[in-house]
């Protein structure tokens, strides 16, 4: 082993890799220890006691701690109030220590509502920069409402002033209500109060302030100025700087989102007990976390700060844009005594969850989207951080990974074998191992003698190589890339700022890049360019691991919080982005290594809102076991709820062997996770499909080629998350919005509109399934074509060769029904046409198709067609967004003999003869064929040789 630079001993590094080989064998649970609870954080402690507080004091003065009334000491200043344009400015104070805080709330575009908060003269600046780094165009084109749609007016109610501003849009009509004191705000929508802040007095903000004496303490807290956890010290120079909110959301009952954690979907109560209430609340702060529990609060690898409320009425969501550490806690009201805020004492009847946010850093700065679907939000949300777009067609396959192939050898056996068995793939990947002593962008020569060789014998079929980059850099003096960073001053900096700060990781003692540091980015990405990292092509991707940041000497296996940043930040305040900067880092290294620029692939595991920007994510490292299987579905449905849509959780568990019907069913459910790998620990036995034998590699094939004969209709959906915001897998509730029964639901879900997903979850196949088929409609098993009416509650049998997977009525599927090897050589393949027939004997869908690759889409170079079935005729027509253009008459010449080979229409009631063909003016008849479950319920139009990309119709008779 070659060490070079001071702290490289060999004894530290193999007593570091003995150590993690050791975990992983003994199968040992997350060491608690190794990471905070609430009550070890000081800032939260401070706001826990300062809501506890006033709670007792408001129920001292004879009234409940729920009511709108509270102890509050926080007012708004008389004559402070005023609408500029676009904002409303108000000044807020406490009580006590007469710091005045700017309050001011935005209007945009849609309804949505930002409110913006800290001090009116800083002692110092705020970290504000993450409103740069996570907003559409960094804040500066958002939309805001005209000046002329809003009024403002005021008025007495009970003696107290109220403010209120009016405005309306196409889907509501609301108005903001400021009280003075206390100061709260509530969000009317539809003459409903939906969003309240504040209603229980327990907001609180830290002001910065000059070092106090010796203890260092505030209001009696601890912690102030300096914390210890276990041998850590957080320094915290610029003392308590935290604040927190109640916000709360009258008539709803379910919550969603703030991911990643492995909880339920709809999120758990953390205070006040309850059945399953959780004794803790909901973290966000990016953590490296072994073996990780499950149905816990805690924080895990990535933090998105968008909460979704859900009743049968409405959708609506709250962004909390803070990169600082965030927790938050839920309490439910069933019967809310809560009143309408300027009614006093009069009882409402709604439900009410009521969240409290805290964070320990940065700006208040909170968006509220009003809906009142959940389409609408998601258009909103979009707004603020931009929607999913369109990935490489490759990144939809199958990708095979495991720490670690071996060598270059074993790449290329695993590829044959593959192909052997009829399997198609896309991706093969390599982790830490591949590299030249963990030094990242080389290679092992001695396992890896010809990268590029290698690569090229992958892209004859069509498939790809992913080689894993992680943040950490050697310490290493004749390491280029090292040397560069050090010389230019790349690195993050220690607490005093006046060295590289160190810590421990794969390679050892390293060092991380500041990503903070525009130039340093910059650098970095020009890492991933053709001419810098060597043996790499064109054909070559990236895995960004490691990135919350893992240090694994660090408290809580992470940075100090006190150690500082470009501009002289510290850690603390941009924690939670530091790994989706460097997932933008490299998805624009591989964005511009090529002329004219293709579309990047970069896996990353931590993340933030905006992520979705850069690539795709997943869930971590799970545990092959049922438990861990049956936690992946609201995993990763939370994430796409919270906007992280090209997300999924390691197929067969990452740590421990799975038995061959664990394998078969993950891979029955993986393959409908937006992103579709199976991953494996290096202690693990390996387990590629072919491992277990028959029947079990037989059923996994059928699995993944179910995935390849559905990328058309994938890729369609990644096409509409790219232009709505709309989440790729959704929770039932969010297609069936009216359907209460489905509000918890996560052992099921849909993709897209229109397939429902039933996976099993448990090792007995003898105990039958429960099914909800929901709403007023026909469903069709998407294999067999059964048809069911809903709504329908009734078992299934699931044998291990059984999915239970549904078409809703009303669909139309399009799909490539020829086996490949990948994704590539399938893309001039024809399509079929499944059209799933309503009860109203209707349906519709859309095909979407572009070169997989390029960003040519943007002018024009696709093919995008509205399919609809109506009175026993077919119709394809352009959507509204084709438009002629060089490119897209180019991209048309070149799918020019793509064509519809069958359309199977599913669900008819009346035999028909046969379909006439009618395209550019020309005309033809085929007989029908028919077959199906039922013997009528099934016909088949064979070739009608009709081209994707021009407009045609067939009707039946």
């Amino acid at each position: 082993m070659r060490l070079k630079g001071p702290n490289s001993g060999l004894v530290s590094l193999l007593y570091l890799a003995v150590t993690v080989s050791l975990l992983a064998q003994a199968g040992l649970a997350v060491k608690q220890e190794d990471f905070k609870t609430s009550e070890q954080v000081a800032f939260y402690r401070r706001h826990r006691a300062f809501a506890d507080a006033v709670a007792k004091e408001s129920r001292l003065l004879g009234k409940s701690a729920s009511t709108s009334q509270t102890a509050s000491p926080y007012s708004v200043l008389q004559d402070s109030v005023y609408l500029d344009g676009h904002t409303l400015v108000a000044s807020v104070q406490h009580g006590a220590d007469k710091i005045s805080l700017k309050l001011s709330v935005s209007f945009l575009d849609k309804g949505i509502v930002r409110i913006r908060g800290q001090e009116t003269h800083p002692l110092t600046p705020r970290f504000d920069d993450t409103q740069k780094l996570v907003l559409r165009d960094g804040g500066a084109n958002l939309k805001y409402a005209s000046a002329d749609s809003l009024q403002l007016t005021s008025e007495t109610v009970n003696g107290e002033t109220v403010h209120i501003v009016s405005f309306k849009d196409a889907n509501n009509t609301a108005s903001l209500r400021m009280t003075e004191r206390p100061w709260t705000v509530e969000y009317v929508l539809n003459g409903k109060p939906s969003i309240l802040l504040n209603s229980k007095g327990q907001f609180h903000f830290e002001h910065l302030r000059e070092k106090p004496g010796a203890d260092g303490e505030v209001d009696g807290a601890d912690g102030a100025w300096e914390e210890t956890f276990r041998s850590w010290t957080d320094t915290k120079p610029r003392g308590p700087e935290s604040f927190g909110l109640d916000i709360s959301f009258s008539g709803y009952e379910h919550v969603y989102g703030i991911p990643e954690h492995a909880s339920s979907l709809s999120l758990k109560t953390t205070r006040g007990g309850g059945k399953d209430a959780y004794s803790q609340p909901y973290r966000l702060y990016n953590l490296d976390v072994f073996e990780h529990d499950l149905d816990s609060p805690m924080a895990l690898y990535g933090s998105i700060p968008f909460m979704v409320a859900h009743n049968a009425e409405s959708t609506v969501g709250v962004f909390w844009l803070n990169a600082a550490e965030t927790w938050v806690d839920i309490t439910r009201e069933k019967s809310s005594p809560l009143g309408n805020l300027f009614r006093l004492g009069t009882p409402s009847k709604e439900p009410t969850v009521s969240t409290h946010w805290i964070s320990e850093s940065g700006v208040m700065d909170i968006f509220l989207l009003p809906g009142p679907s959940a389409a609408d939000m998601y258009h909103q949300y979009a707004d603020l951080v931009e929607q999913t777009p369109l990935p490489r067609e490759f990144a939809l396959g199958y990708h095979q990974c495991r720490w670690n192939y071996l060598d270059q050898d074993d790449v290329l056996t695993v590829d044959d074998k593959l192909q052997e068995h009829a399997i198609p793939y896309d991706v093969i990947w390599l982790d830490i191992e591949h590299t030249d002593g963990k030094r990242y962008f080389t290679w092992d020569s001695g396992k890896f003698p010809d990268p590029v060789a290698m690569q090229q014998k992958l892209a004859y079929n069509g498939h790809q190589l992913v080689t894993v980059v992680d943040p950490h850099i050697k310490r290493d003096t004749e390491y280029r890339i090292w040397k560069e960073a050090n010389d230019n001053g790349y690195f993050v900096k220690n607490k005093e700022g006046n060295d590289n700060f160190h810590g421990w990781c794969w390679p050892g003692d390293s060092n991380w890049v500041d990503y903070l540091n525009p130039e340093a980015a910059s650098w970095i990405s020009n890492q991933f360019h053709l001419d810098k990292y060597n043996g790499s092509t064109p054909n070559l991707f990236v895995w960004n691991d490691m990135n919350e940041p893992s240090v694994f000497n660090g408290p809580e296996i992470s940075m100090d919080k006190d150690i500082k940043h470009h501009g002289g930040w510290e850690h603390r305040d941009l924690h939670n982005i530091f790994g989706m900067l460097y997932h933008k880092a490299t998805a624009e290294g591989l964005r511009t290594r090529e002329s004219p620029n293709k579309r990047p692939f970069v896996l990353s595991r931590a993340y933030f809102a905006g992520s979705q920007r850069y690539g795709a994510i997943w869930t971590g490292d799970n545990a092959a076991n049922w438990e861990h299987l049956r936690a992946s579905i609201p995993m990763v449905l939370s994430n796409n709820i919270a906007g992280m849509h090209f997300a999924g959780a390691d197929v067969g568990g990452f740590f421990g062997n799975p038995t061959a019907e664990l394998m078969t069913r993950w891979y029955q459910l993986g393959i409908w996770y937006p992103f579709f790998r199976a991953h494996a620990h290096i202690d693990t036995k390996r387990r590629e499909p072919w491992v277990f034998g028959e029947p079990y590699l037989s059923h996994i094939r059928n699995a993944i080629r179910e995935r390849y004969r559905l990328l058309p209709y994938w890729y369609t959906l990644f096409r509409e998350a790219s232009l709505t915001g709309m989440p790729l897998v959704r929770p039932m509730w969010m297609e069936f919005p009216q359907e209460t029964s489905m509000f918890s639901e996560d052992s099921s879900f849909m993709v897209g509109s229109a397939i429902m997903v039933v996976p099993v979850t448990d090792a007995d196949t003898s105990i039958p399934i429960d099914v909800r088929l929901p709403a007023q409609e026909n469903w069709y098993d998407i294999r067999s074509h059964a048809a069911y009416i809903g709504p329908l509650k009734r078992q299934f049998a699931a044998d291990l060769a059984t999915t239970l997977v549904f078409v809703r009525g009303g669909s139309i599927i399009p799909t490539r029904e020829r086996h490949r090897g990948s994704s590539e050589l399938m893309r001039r393949d024809p399509i079929t046409l499944y059209v799933y027939v309503s009860r109203t004997g209707t349906a519709t869908g859309r095909l979407y198709l572009d070169d997989g690759e390029t960003y040519n889409y943007q002018n024009g170079a696709f093919i995008e067609r509205e399919l609809s079935f109506e009175n026993a005729k077919l119709t394809s027509r352009p959507s509204a967004r084709t438009e002629s253009s060089p490119e897209q008459l180019e991209f048309l010449k070149a799918m020019s003999r793509v064509r519809v080979e069958r359309i199977v229409i599913v669900g008819m009631r009346n035999p028909l003869t046969k379909a006439v063909v009618v395209e550019n003016g020309q005309t033809r008849t085929i007989e029908l064929s028919y077959a199906g479950h039922k013997l009528d319920s099934e016909c088949t139009i064979r070739d009608p040789a009709v081209l994707v990309g021009n407009d045609w119709e067939v009707t039946l008779s």
